[in-house]
Protein backbone atom coordinates (compact mmCIF):
# COMPACT_ATOMS: atom_id res chain seq x y z
CA UNK A 1 0.00 0.00 0.00
CA UNK A 2 1.62 3.19 -1.34
CA UNK A 3 1.37 6.86 1.35
CA UNK A 4 0.33 8.96 -1.61
CA UNK A 5 -0.86 8.08 -4.93
CA UNK A 6 -0.47 10.99 -7.94
CA UNK A 7 -2.69 10.41 -10.80
CA UNK A 8 -0.73 11.95 -13.70
CA UNK A 9 1.94 12.47 -14.83
CA UNK A 10 1.88 15.70 -16.58
CA UNK A 11 4.27 18.56 -15.38
CA UNK A 12 2.30 19.02 -12.18
CA UNK A 13 2.20 15.11 -11.17
CA UNK A 14 6.16 15.08 -11.90
CA UNK A 15 6.46 18.24 -9.68
CA UNK A 16 4.37 17.00 -6.87
CA UNK A 17 6.43 13.34 -7.21
CA UNK A 18 9.89 15.62 -7.12
CA UNK A 19 9.32 17.14 -4.14
CA UNK A 20 7.42 14.49 -2.28
CA UNK A 21 10.34 12.25 -2.75
CA UNK A 22 12.55 14.55 -0.50
CA UNK A 23 10.61 12.44 2.38
CA UNK A 24 9.74 9.23 4.00
CA UNK A 25 6.52 8.81 1.78
CA UNK A 26 6.31 5.91 -0.71
CA UNK A 27 4.88 7.48 -3.64
CA UNK A 28 3.31 6.14 -6.66
CA UNK A 29 3.07 7.77 -9.58
CA UNK A 30 -0.46 6.22 -11.98
CA UNK A 31 -0.13 7.54 -15.66
CA UNK A 32 -2.85 6.18 -18.16
CA UNK A 33 -0.60 6.61 -20.99
CA UNK A 34 2.45 4.39 -22.02
CA UNK A 35 4.86 7.35 -21.55
CA UNK A 36 4.93 10.44 -19.11
CA UNK A 37 4.72 14.28 -20.07
CA UNK A 38 2.40 12.66 -22.98
CA UNK A 39 -0.42 15.43 -22.83
CA UNK A 40 -0.79 19.04 -22.60
CA UNK A 41 2.66 19.07 -21.09
CA UNK A 42 4.44 17.94 -24.51
CA UNK A 43 2.16 20.33 -26.70
CA UNK A 44 2.10 23.82 -25.47
CA UNK A 45 4.21 26.80 -25.94
CA UNK A 46 6.92 25.85 -24.07
CA UNK A 47 7.41 29.63 -22.23
CA UNK A 48 7.81 30.31 -18.38
CA UNK A 49 5.48 33.46 -18.01
CA UNK A 50 6.92 36.48 -16.23
CA UNK A 51 3.58 36.81 -13.95
CA UNK A 52 2.09 39.85 -14.99
CA UNK A 53 -1.04 38.36 -16.61
CA UNK A 54 -2.77 36.89 -13.97
CA UNK A 55 -5.22 38.59 -11.56
CA UNK A 56 -3.66 39.90 -8.44
CA UNK A 57 -4.85 38.41 -5.29
CA UNK A 58 -5.43 34.67 -7.66
CA UNK A 59 -3.79 31.78 -7.11
CA UNK A 60 -2.31 31.77 -10.60
CA UNK A 61 -0.46 34.94 -9.61
CA UNK A 62 0.93 33.99 -6.48
CA UNK A 63 2.34 30.69 -8.01
CA UNK A 64 3.37 31.84 -11.24
CA UNK A 65 5.78 34.30 -10.01
CA UNK A 66 7.00 31.43 -7.10
CA UNK A 67 7.44 28.89 -9.98
CA UNK A 68 9.38 31.57 -12.00
CA UNK A 69 12.29 31.86 -9.08
CA UNK A 70 11.83 27.62 -8.81
CA UNK A 71 12.12 27.67 -12.30
CA UNK A 72 15.51 28.47 -12.77
CA UNK A 73 17.29 26.59 -9.69
CA UNK A 74 15.53 23.30 -10.58
CA UNK A 75 16.34 23.88 -14.31
CA UNK A 76 20.04 23.95 -13.59
CA UNK A 77 20.37 21.02 -11.05
CA UNK A 78 18.99 18.88 -13.47
CA UNK A 79 20.19 19.86 -16.38
CA UNK A 80 17.52 20.86 -18.35
CA UNK A 81 17.36 23.24 -21.20
CA UNK A 82 16.07 27.21 -19.99
CA UNK A 83 16.80 30.58 -21.10
CA UNK A 84 15.41 33.33 -19.72
CA UNK A 85 15.36 35.90 -22.26
CA UNK A 86 12.34 38.31 -21.61
CA UNK A 87 9.13 38.81 -23.86
CA UNK A 88 7.14 41.68 -24.67
CA UNK A 89 3.65 42.09 -25.08
CA UNK A 90 2.90 44.32 -28.05
CA UNK A 91 0.70 47.06 -28.28
CA UNK A 92 -0.87 48.57 -31.77
CA UNK A 93 -3.48 50.98 -30.42
CA UNK A 94 -4.71 53.01 -27.74
CA UNK A 95 -6.56 50.53 -26.25
CA UNK A 96 -3.80 48.13 -26.13
CA UNK A 97 -1.60 50.65 -24.76
CA UNK A 98 -4.21 50.91 -21.90
CA UNK A 99 -3.79 47.36 -22.05
CA UNK A 100 -0.33 46.82 -21.33
CA UNK A 101 -0.76 49.58 -18.68
CA UNK A 102 -3.04 47.25 -16.58
CA UNK A 103 -0.42 44.75 -17.24
CA UNK A 104 2.06 46.38 -15.61
CA UNK A 105 0.48 47.51 -12.84
CA UNK A 106 -0.60 43.70 -12.48
CA UNK A 107 3.13 43.07 -12.81
CA UNK A 108 3.75 45.42 -9.30
CA UNK A 109 1.03 43.76 -7.44
CA UNK A 110 2.33 40.28 -8.41
CA UNK A 111 5.74 41.09 -7.59
CA UNK A 112 7.12 40.66 -10.70
CA UNK A 113 10.47 42.10 -11.56
CA UNK A 114 11.99 44.26 -13.77
CA UNK A 115 8.86 44.92 -16.02
CA UNK A 116 8.37 48.77 -17.57
CA UNK A 117 6.83 49.95 -20.63
CA UNK A 118 8.73 50.78 -24.20
CA UNK A 119 8.24 52.58 -27.07
CA UNK A 120 7.56 51.45 -30.53
CA UNK A 121 10.97 52.17 -32.01
CA UNK A 122 13.01 51.41 -28.55
CA UNK A 123 11.15 47.49 -29.38
CA UNK A 124 12.23 47.69 -32.64
CA UNK A 125 16.35 48.76 -31.36
CA UNK A 126 15.94 45.49 -29.95
CA UNK A 127 14.01 43.35 -31.97
CA UNK A 128 14.22 44.50 -35.88
CA UNK A 129 11.85 41.95 -37.25
CA UNK A 130 8.87 43.53 -35.13
CA UNK A 131 5.82 45.16 -37.23
CA UNK A 132 6.33 48.65 -37.91
CA UNK A 133 2.31 48.83 -36.68
CA UNK A 134 3.68 49.01 -32.83
CA UNK A 135 3.61 51.88 -30.91
CA UNK A 136 4.16 50.33 -27.15
CA UNK A 137 5.08 47.07 -26.10
CA UNK A 138 5.53 45.98 -22.00
CA UNK A 139 8.95 44.58 -21.82
CA UNK A 140 9.65 41.57 -18.61
CA UNK A 141 12.86 40.40 -18.45
CA UNK A 142 11.91 37.57 -15.97
CA UNK A 143 9.93 35.50 -18.92
CA UNK A 144 11.98 32.56 -20.49
CA UNK A 145 11.84 29.52 -22.40
CA UNK A 146 12.28 25.86 -21.56
CA UNK A 147 11.78 22.24 -22.84
CA UNK A 148 8.29 21.81 -21.53
CA UNK A 149 8.40 17.80 -21.50
CA UNK A 150 12.21 17.46 -20.84
CA UNK A 151 11.42 19.63 -17.41
CA UNK A 152 8.70 17.11 -16.53
CA UNK A 153 10.95 14.36 -17.39
CA UNK A 154 13.63 15.74 -15.59
CA UNK A 155 11.56 15.51 -12.52
CA UNK A 156 9.82 12.61 -12.59
CA UNK A 157 13.02 10.53 -13.01
CA UNK A 158 14.87 12.05 -10.23
CA UNK A 159 11.61 11.01 -7.97
CA UNK A 160 11.75 7.58 -9.14
CA UNK A 161 15.82 7.67 -8.18
CA UNK A 162 14.20 8.35 -4.99
CA UNK A 163 12.42 5.66 -4.59
CA UNK A 164 8.79 6.68 -6.29
CA UNK A 165 6.97 3.88 -8.21
CA UNK A 166 5.84 4.73 -11.97
CA UNK A 167 2.48 2.64 -13.37
CA UNK A 168 2.47 3.75 -17.07
CA UNK A 169 -0.57 2.63 -19.07
CA UNK A 170 -2.96 2.58 -15.66
CA UNK A 171 -6.23 4.57 -16.47
CA UNK A 172 -8.10 5.52 -13.25
CA UNK A 173 -11.53 3.79 -14.32
CA UNK A 174 -13.15 4.07 -10.73
CA UNK A 175 -11.98 5.07 -7.00
CA UNK A 176 -13.49 3.27 -3.56
CA UNK A 177 -13.04 5.07 0.04
CA UNK A 178 -11.16 2.70 2.09
CA UNK A 179 -11.20 2.84 5.56
CA UNK A 180 -8.11 4.57 5.67
CA UNK A 181 -7.82 5.92 2.01
CA UNK A 182 -8.62 5.05 -1.68
CA UNK A 183 -8.39 2.33 -3.81
CA UNK A 184 -8.00 3.52 -7.08
CA UNK A 185 -9.20 0.56 -9.56
CA UNK A 186 -6.86 0.73 -13.17
CA UNK A 187 -6.59 -0.72 -16.46
CA UNK A 188 -3.76 -2.41 -14.57
CA UNK A 189 -5.14 -3.09 -11.47
CA UNK A 190 -5.85 -2.08 -8.29
CA UNK A 191 -3.62 0.71 -6.05
CA UNK A 192 -4.39 1.28 -2.40
CA UNK A 193 -3.22 4.37 -1.13
CA UNK A 194 -3.77 6.57 2.38
CA UNK A 195 -3.52 9.93 0.16
CA UNK A 196 -4.54 10.67 -3.41
CA UNK A 197 -3.24 13.79 -5.47
CA UNK A 198 -5.45 14.26 -8.57
CA UNK A 199 -3.05 15.91 -11.33
CA UNK A 200 -4.79 14.33 -14.40
CA UNK A 201 -4.93 17.42 -16.24
CA UNK A 202 -7.50 17.87 -18.81
CA UNK A 203 -9.34 14.30 -16.93
CA UNK A 204 -9.15 16.03 -13.60
CA UNK A 205 -12.86 16.68 -13.73
CA UNK A 206 -13.65 12.57 -13.65
CA UNK A 207 -10.85 11.91 -11.53
CA UNK A 208 -12.81 14.42 -9.05
CA UNK A 209 -16.39 13.37 -9.65
CA UNK A 210 -15.42 9.63 -8.56
CA UNK A 211 -15.01 11.20 -4.80
CA UNK A 212 -16.92 14.10 -4.57
CA UNK A 213 -20.22 15.80 -5.91
CA UNK A 214 -19.17 17.92 -9.56
CA UNK A 215 -18.06 21.15 -8.42
CA UNK A 216 -16.48 22.01 -11.83
CA UNK A 217 -15.68 20.70 -15.40
CA UNK A 218 -13.19 20.44 -18.04
CA UNK A 219 -13.50 23.14 -20.70
CA UNK A 220 -11.39 21.30 -23.47
CA UNK A 221 -9.81 24.05 -26.23
CA UNK A 222 -7.24 22.99 -28.13
CA UNK A 223 -3.92 25.23 -29.38
CA UNK A 224 -2.40 24.94 -32.70
CA UNK A 225 0.95 25.34 -33.46
CA UNK A 226 4.09 25.95 -36.25
CA UNK A 227 7.80 24.83 -35.99
CA UNK A 228 10.43 26.50 -37.94
CA UNK A 229 13.86 25.42 -38.87
CA UNK A 230 16.49 26.65 -36.81
CA UNK A 231 17.22 29.22 -40.17
CA UNK A 232 14.11 31.28 -38.70
CA UNK A 233 15.59 30.51 -35.09
CA UNK A 234 16.95 33.90 -34.78
CA UNK A 235 13.86 35.76 -36.41
CA UNK A 236 13.16 37.09 -32.96
CA UNK A 237 15.28 37.16 -29.89
CA UNK A 238 12.30 37.10 -26.91
CA UNK A 239 9.33 36.16 -26.66
CA UNK A 240 6.68 38.49 -28.92
CA UNK A 241 3.19 38.49 -27.54
CA UNK A 242 0.04 40.39 -28.53
CA UNK A 243 -2.72 41.79 -26.13
CA UNK A 244 -4.22 39.26 -24.07
CA UNK A 245 -8.02 38.22 -24.15
CA UNK A 246 -10.59 36.49 -22.51
CA UNK A 247 -9.59 33.14 -24.48
CA UNK A 248 -6.10 33.33 -23.89
CA UNK A 249 -2.90 35.11 -23.93
CA UNK A 250 -2.73 35.43 -28.06
CA UNK A 251 -0.84 34.27 -30.66
CA UNK A 252 3.05 34.27 -29.78
CA UNK A 253 6.48 34.28 -31.75
CA UNK A 254 9.48 32.97 -29.60
CA UNK A 255 12.67 31.38 -30.34
CA UNK A 256 12.81 27.80 -28.84
CA UNK A 257 15.48 26.56 -25.97
CA UNK A 258 16.31 24.21 -29.15
CA UNK A 259 17.08 26.95 -31.84
CA UNK A 260 13.76 27.17 -33.73
CA UNK A 261 11.00 29.10 -34.24
CA UNK A 262 7.13 28.71 -32.65
CA UNK A 263 4.26 30.08 -33.61
CA UNK A 264 0.56 30.08 -32.41
CA UNK A 265 -1.34 29.30 -30.57
CA UNK A 266 -4.90 29.92 -31.43
CA UNK A 267 -7.95 29.08 -28.69
CA UNK A 268 -10.82 26.84 -30.41
CA UNK A 269 -13.02 24.63 -28.33
CA UNK A 270 -13.14 21.00 -29.40
CA UNK A 271 -14.48 17.72 -28.10
CA UNK A 272 -12.02 15.84 -25.58
CA UNK A 273 -8.78 15.62 -26.81
CA UNK A 274 -8.95 16.62 -30.34
CA UNK A 275 -5.56 17.11 -31.57
CA UNK A 276 -6.53 17.47 -35.45
CA UNK A 277 -4.13 20.67 -37.04
CA UNK A 278 -6.26 22.44 -39.06
CA UNK A 279 -6.11 24.27 -42.68
CA UNK A 280 -8.08 27.23 -40.93
CA UNK A 281 -6.57 27.36 -37.67
CA UNK A 282 -3.28 27.61 -39.30
CA UNK A 283 -4.54 30.37 -41.48
CA UNK A 284 -5.59 31.98 -38.22
CA UNK A 285 -2.14 31.86 -36.68
CA UNK A 286 -0.46 32.83 -39.51
CA UNK A 287 -2.67 36.22 -40.13
CA UNK A 288 -2.16 36.61 -36.37
CA UNK A 289 1.37 36.24 -36.25
CA UNK A 290 1.97 38.48 -39.23
CA UNK A 291 1.03 41.59 -37.07
CA UNK A 292 4.03 40.98 -35.02
CA UNK A 293 6.95 39.95 -37.01
CA UNK A 294 5.41 40.26 -41.02
CA UNK A 295 8.58 38.79 -42.22
CA UNK A 296 8.48 35.16 -40.93
CA UNK A 297 9.56 32.70 -43.88
CA UNK A 298 6.98 29.82 -44.23
CA UNK A 299 9.02 27.60 -46.37
CA UNK A 300 11.07 26.94 -43.29
CA UNK A 301 7.99 25.59 -41.42
CA UNK A 302 9.21 21.46 -40.65
CA UNK A 303 6.01 20.75 -38.58
CA UNK A 304 2.50 21.23 -36.79
CA UNK A 305 0.91 20.08 -33.72
CA UNK A 306 -2.09 20.94 -31.62
CA UNK A 307 -2.19 20.65 -27.86
CA UNK A 308 -5.61 20.98 -25.67
CA UNK A 309 -5.67 23.10 -22.46
CA UNK A 310 -7.00 21.97 -19.22
CA UNK A 311 -9.53 24.86 -19.08
CA UNK A 312 -12.23 24.39 -16.62
CA UNK A 313 -15.31 26.88 -15.77
CA UNK A 314 -13.76 28.16 -13.06
CA UNK A 315 -10.82 31.16 -13.90
CA UNK A 316 -8.39 29.99 -11.25
CA UNK A 317 -6.54 26.87 -10.71
CA UNK A 318 -8.40 24.83 -8.87
CA UNK A 319 -6.47 23.71 -5.71
CA UNK A 320 -7.38 21.72 -2.28
CA UNK A 321 -9.20 19.24 -0.59
CA UNK A 322 -11.36 17.82 -2.69
CA UNK A 323 -12.75 14.64 -0.17
CA UNK A 324 -10.85 13.60 3.05
CA UNK A 325 -6.96 12.84 2.32
CA UNK A 326 -8.10 13.83 -1.59
CA UNK A 327 -6.44 17.02 -3.31
CA UNK A 328 -7.10 18.34 -6.52
CA UNK A 329 -4.51 20.14 -8.49
CA UNK A 330 -7.06 20.96 -11.43
CA UNK A 331 -7.68 23.88 -14.08
CA UNK A 332 -4.35 23.97 -14.43
CA UNK A 333 -4.21 26.19 -17.22
CA UNK A 334 -1.37 28.44 -18.47
CA UNK A 335 0.58 29.84 -16.48
CA UNK A 336 0.55 26.03 -15.27
CA UNK A 337 4.16 25.10 -16.53
CA UNK A 338 5.61 28.33 -15.22
CA UNK A 339 3.66 27.40 -11.79
CA UNK A 340 4.51 23.33 -11.45
CA UNK A 341 6.75 23.61 -8.36
CA UNK A 342 5.34 26.23 -6.55
CA UNK A 343 1.74 24.33 -7.08
CA UNK A 344 3.42 20.99 -5.51
CA UNK A 345 4.53 22.88 -2.84
CA UNK A 346 0.65 24.09 -2.28
CA UNK A 347 -0.03 19.95 -2.44
CA UNK A 348 2.61 19.15 0.34
CA UNK A 349 0.91 21.81 2.09
CA UNK A 350 -2.82 20.26 1.99
CA UNK A 351 -1.80 16.73 1.82
CA UNK A 352 0.08 17.90 5.44
CA UNK A 353 -3.46 19.64 6.82
CA UNK A 354 -4.58 16.03 6.08
CA UNK A 355 -2.16 14.13 8.09
CA UNK A 356 0.71 13.35 6.01
CA UNK A 357 3.85 13.41 8.01
CA UNK A 358 6.88 14.63 6.04
CA UNK A 359 10.31 13.63 7.64
CA UNK A 360 13.36 14.56 5.28
CA UNK A 361 15.14 11.31 3.67
CA UNK A 362 19.04 11.14 5.40
CA UNK A 363 19.83 10.66 1.85
CA UNK A 364 17.93 12.40 -1.44
CA UNK A 365 19.01 12.49 -4.76
CA UNK A 366 18.59 16.12 -6.46
CA UNK A 367 20.55 16.56 -9.11
CA UNK A 368 21.34 15.12 -12.78
CA UNK A 369 23.46 15.74 -15.76
CA UNK A 370 22.80 14.37 -19.91
CA UNK A 371 25.55 14.21 -22.21
CA UNK A 372 24.63 16.39 -25.00
CA UNK A 373 26.69 15.66 -28.11
CA UNK A 374 25.63 18.66 -29.96
CA UNK A 375 27.39 20.90 -27.05
CA UNK A 376 30.24 19.89 -26.21
CA UNK A 377 33.60 20.99 -27.83
CA UNK A 378 36.15 19.17 -29.88
CA UNK A 379 38.21 17.81 -26.68
CA UNK A 380 35.18 16.67 -24.82
CA UNK A 381 34.06 14.57 -27.85
CA UNK A 382 36.71 12.78 -28.28
CA UNK A 383 37.23 12.23 -24.34
CA UNK A 384 33.51 10.84 -24.52
CA UNK A 385 33.92 8.66 -27.22
CA UNK A 386 37.43 7.31 -26.01
CA UNK A 387 35.14 6.41 -22.44
CA UNK A 388 31.67 4.77 -24.79
CA UNK A 389 32.43 4.41 -28.59
CA UNK A 390 28.69 4.36 -29.33
CA UNK A 391 28.74 8.61 -29.03
CA UNK A 392 30.74 8.54 -32.22
CA UNK A 393 28.23 7.13 -33.85
CA UNK A 394 25.63 10.53 -35.13
CA UNK A 395 22.38 8.50 -35.65
CA UNK A 396 19.95 12.07 -35.96
CA UNK A 397 21.92 13.96 -38.24
CA UNK A 398 19.74 17.38 -37.79
CA UNK A 399 20.28 17.84 -33.83
CA UNK A 400 23.50 15.79 -33.83
CA UNK A 401 22.25 13.14 -31.61
CA UNK A 402 24.39 9.99 -31.41
CA UNK A 403 23.62 6.47 -30.68
CA UNK A 404 25.06 6.84 -26.71
CA UNK A 405 22.35 9.20 -26.31
CA UNK A 406 19.49 7.22 -27.65
CA UNK A 407 20.84 4.08 -25.56
CA UNK A 408 20.85 6.25 -22.45
CA UNK A 409 16.81 7.59 -23.06
CA UNK A 410 16.36 4.03 -23.75
CA UNK A 411 17.82 3.49 -20.46
CA UNK A 412 17.12 5.86 -18.40
CA UNK A 413 15.49 5.70 -14.81
CA UNK A 414 12.15 6.18 -17.28
CA UNK A 415 13.04 3.78 -19.85
CA UNK A 416 12.16 5.60 -23.56
CA UNK A 417 10.43 2.46 -25.23
CA UNK A 418 8.65 4.31 -28.24
CA UNK A 419 10.15 6.29 -31.24
CA UNK A 420 8.54 9.33 -29.14
CA UNK A 421 9.71 8.72 -26.18
CA UNK A 422 13.42 8.97 -27.44
CA UNK A 423 12.49 11.80 -28.86
CA UNK A 424 11.29 13.58 -25.71
CA UNK A 425 14.69 12.40 -23.99
CA UNK A 426 17.54 13.54 -26.42
CA UNK A 427 16.19 15.63 -29.27
CA UNK A 428 16.26 12.62 -32.11
CA UNK A 429 13.79 13.31 -34.84
CA UNK A 430 12.97 17.25 -34.00
CA UNK A 431 15.20 18.95 -37.13
CA UNK A 432 14.14 19.78 -40.42
CA UNK A 433 13.79 15.72 -42.02
CA UNK A 434 11.54 15.32 -38.52
CA UNK A 435 13.18 11.64 -38.17
CA UNK A 436 13.19 10.51 -42.18
CA UNK A 437 16.65 9.79 -41.54
CA UNK A 438 16.98 8.29 -38.07
CA UNK A 439 14.10 7.11 -37.29
CA UNK A 440 14.11 3.63 -38.84
CA UNK A 441 17.35 3.74 -37.09
CA UNK A 442 16.10 4.22 -33.61
CA UNK A 443 13.38 1.69 -34.34
CA UNK A 444 16.11 -0.98 -34.88
CA UNK A 445 17.75 0.47 -31.99
CA UNK A 446 14.73 -0.13 -29.56
CA UNK A 447 13.99 -3.54 -30.97
CA UNK A 448 17.50 -4.43 -30.35
CA UNK A 449 18.06 -2.84 -26.65
CA UNK A 450 14.19 -4.77 -25.83
CA UNK A 451 14.70 -8.06 -27.39
CA UNK A 452 11.10 -7.42 -29.58
CA UNK A 453 10.24 -7.26 -33.26
CA UNK A 454 10.98 -3.85 -35.57
CA UNK A 455 6.89 -4.39 -35.86
CA UNK A 456 6.60 -4.26 -32.01
CA UNK A 457 7.92 -0.54 -31.70
CA UNK A 458 5.35 2.11 -31.40
CA UNK A 459 5.49 5.68 -32.72
CA UNK A 460 4.16 6.94 -29.37
CA UNK A 461 0.23 6.51 -27.45
CA UNK A 462 -0.70 2.83 -27.37
CA UNK A 463 -1.33 1.03 -30.61
CA UNK A 464 0.79 3.82 -32.57
CA UNK A 465 2.68 0.76 -34.53
CA UNK A 466 5.05 1.98 -36.88
CA UNK A 467 6.02 -1.09 -39.40
CA UNK A 468 2.93 -3.31 -40.41
CA UNK A 469 2.83 -6.03 -42.78
CA UNK A 470 4.69 -9.31 -43.83
CA UNK A 471 8.25 -9.74 -42.69
CA UNK A 472 11.26 -12.21 -41.90
CA UNK A 473 10.06 -12.86 -38.43
CA UNK A 474 6.20 -12.27 -38.30
CA UNK A 475 3.06 -10.88 -39.73
CA UNK A 476 1.69 -8.29 -37.51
Amino acid sequence: MAKVAIIGCGVVGAAVAYKLSRYDADIVIVEAENDIADGTTKANSAIIHAGYDPEPGTLMARLNVEGVKQALEISKKLDVPYKRIGSYVLAFSEEDCRTIEKLLSNSVANGVEGCEILSGDEVRKREPNISEEVIAALWAPTAGIINPWEYCIAMAETAVRNGADLKLNSRVESIDKAEKGYVLHTSSGDIEADYVVNAAGTFADKIHNMVAEPVFRTVHSKGEYYIFDKEEGTRVGAVIFQCPSKVGKGVLVAPTVEGNLILGPNAVDCDGDDLSVTAEGLEFIRKAAARSVPNVNYSNAIRNFTGVRANTDKSDFIIGVAAEDFIDLAGIKSPGLSSAPAIADEALKLLEGEGLKLNEKAEYVDSRKKVRFRDMNREEREELIKSNPSYGKVVCRCETVTEGEILDAIHSPIPARTLDGVKRRCSSGMGRCQGGFCGPRIVELLAREYGVSEADIEKDKTGSYILCGETKEEKC
